[in-house]
């Protein structure tokens, strides 16, 4: 039988580490594979699993870096707070790029959402939507007190001047301008006087009535006067009449208004010596309109204004119920003020 040479033996040898070397590496790589398919199912648990959100919260996400959105995430409880947190969100975020960017907003998180839940929001979440109702019959001093408490806005507001502002509710979003809220407010109340004004009754109104913002100043008297819609054409017609013999107006908003420096509302009851009150906005020591409005009216009450009711009415005085009584004479309306003083007794 042959021997074998030292060269074959060599050979031999050397196989058989090219085995094991193969072997040991094909090990090493399922090992690996192993490794990195529970690395990638805990990843994605982690991804999908429930998140920290003990309950829902708005979450305002500011300007400037993956950092900072990932510290503000962190302190309202969406992410966990630790550097490995911080980082898996980072490596979610580039994994998915392809959906999109963040945005910068006041968006809504519900409770325990998950780290894919809060991208899907981060990228296509709409903003939260805050709301500021102008209610009628605010003065513009009060109005621009609530816009500049209002939350969520920024910075300042020009002058308002008194009428400017249409009573209504606006939204608006995290961020916005106060100014730009506030140009939305007086387009709005722009319109709508421009609106009534063209569609007024020009038989009611000629020769008293004769601009849009003579309309305005007539529309807040009949605000300020009643909340009743039935009476507000009335009130009209009343002011009306009044103008058109010459008679002042004597209405009491007009010196609560000048008394309380355009804040339009008073602590006390009204005296006689209040109504003395030397201002151009008292109606009681002067003959007709007043200079300016004395709040901001609403589309009813503008309306009543453009379409009063008919009648020779040249009196009202409340009934003590809510409403009020009408006179064609002044012998009329003392009875209807003796009636007011009576119930007035008799509730106290």
């Amino acid at each position: 039988m042959p021997q074998e040479s030292a060269s074959d033996s060599e050979d031999k040898a050397s196989k058989v580490r090219k085995r094991l070397r193969l072997v040991t590496k094909g090990r090493v790589f399922s090992l690996v594979l192993v490794a990195a398919g529970g690395l990638l199912f805990a990843g994605y648990g982690h991804y999908t699993d429930p998140g920290p959100l003990q309950a829902e919260r708005a979450v305002v996400i500011p300007r400037g870096g993956v950092d900072r959105v990932v510290t503000v995430l962190q302190d309202n409880g969406v992410l966990a707070r630790g550097s490995v947190s911080a980082l898996f969100f980072k490596v979610a975020l580039f994994v998915t790029r392809s959906q999109g960017s963040i945005h910068a907003a006041e968006l809504k998180f519900p409770e325990r959402v998950s780290l894919a839940h809060s991208l899907e929001i981060l990228r296509h979440g709409h903003p939260v939507t805050h709301s500021l109702t102008i209610a009628e019959g605010l003065t513009a001093s009060r109005i621009r007190t609530l816009v500049m408490q209002a939350p969520a806005l920024q910075g300042d507001v020009s002058p308002i001047e008194e009428g400017q502002v249409a009573p209504q509710t606006f939204f608006y979003v995290w961020g916005m301008e106060r100014q730009q809220l506030l140009k939305h407010m007086t387009d709005l109340m722009t319109n709508i006087v421009q609106d009534v004004w063209s569609k007024r009754d020009q038989v009611a109104l000629q020769d008293v009535i004769t601009t849009p913002e003579q309309l305005l100043i007539l529309a807040s008297l009949v605000e300020r006067e009643t909340s009743l819609p039935e009476e507000r054409p009335q009130i009209a017609r009343v002011f009306l009449n009044r103008l058109r013999q010459g008679m002042r107006l004597q209405t009491d908003p007009t010196v609560i208004y000048a008394l309380s420096n355009g804040e339009g509302v008073l602590s006390r009851a009204l005296t006689h010596e209040d109504l003395q009150f030397d201002s151009p906005y008292n109606s009681y020591q002067h003959t007709g309109l007043p200079p300016g409005p004395i709040c901001s009216p609403g589309r009813d009450a503008l309306e009543a204004a453009a379409h009063p009711a008919e009648g020779d009415a040249l009196y009202f005085v409340a009934t003590g119920h809510g409403g009020h009584n009408f006179a064609r004479t002044l012998a009329e309306q003392t009875n209807n003020v003796r009636a007011y003083r009576r119930i007035k007794a008799q509730s106290h």
